[in-house]
Order: structure tokens, then sequence, then C-alpha cells
């Protein structure tokens, strides 16, 4: 079993865990929402997702956004998961991911959904 994120602590009082899949998207959610800088040891970790938030909205800046989100994803989890299509969609002050993705080690497809206030 793997730690579950957010870090809190079950009724049972010990650190709550969580199975395989769940572990693999709340690994993508640190990714997703973890500005490069953010991490002491590990600069380069996370991805450019809430900087471009606050560019002007074009079709070039969701276009690179995806790209750019994409291969944050695949830098950081490709060991673990198959990147298969990302779209990022920014709403008044909201960003609003979806990451469909397939598990190396299963081969089952999944699609996670994220949202977040910036």
């Amino acid at each position: 079993m793997n730690i579950d994120f957010p870090f809190h602590i079950d009724h049972r009082g010990r650190t709550a865990q969580a199975g395989y899949e769940k572990h693999i998207r709340d690994l993508i959610e640190q990714v997703l929402f973890t500005s490069p800088g953010e991490r002491v040891n590990r600069p380069t970790f996370g991805s450019p997702l809430k900087q471009l938030i606050f560019a002007p909205a074009s079709t070039e800046l969701a276009a690179t956004t995806q790209f750019l989100v994409q291969g944050a994803l695949q830098q950081w989890l490709g060991d673990l998961i198959r990147v298969d299509e990302v779209q990022v969609q920014s709403v008044d002050a909201s960003i609003k991911v979806l990451v469909r993705y397939t598990l190396l080690l299963t081969g089952q497809q999944h699609q996670a959904r994220f949202e977040r206030e910036v």
C-alpha cells in the first residue's frame, strides 16, 4: 500500500493508505499542481500549470499548456503511466484538467479530472 494524498490519519489512528490506482492519481495531482521551484530538493519537479493560467487566454496558450503539462507528466511519471491525452481549460479563476492515461503495470486505461481555484 501507499500513503494517501493529501496526508492524513485514518479512522484507526494510522497513516492513511491508498491502493495502487488511487496512488497514481494522487501522483498525477501532485505533478500538476506543484510549481517548479516549490520543492526544495527537486527544483524542477512539477508543471507550469499555475503560472500559465494568468497569461492572456488564447488558442496558442491552451496548446502550449497542454504540451507542457503532458511533458511534465511524462518526465516525472513516465515509468508508471503512459499519458494518452491531456485537456486543459481555464474558466475565470479556476483551471480544469482532464488526463487520460494507461497504467504501465496493468495496461488499464484511466482518466482523472482535476479542478483548482488559482
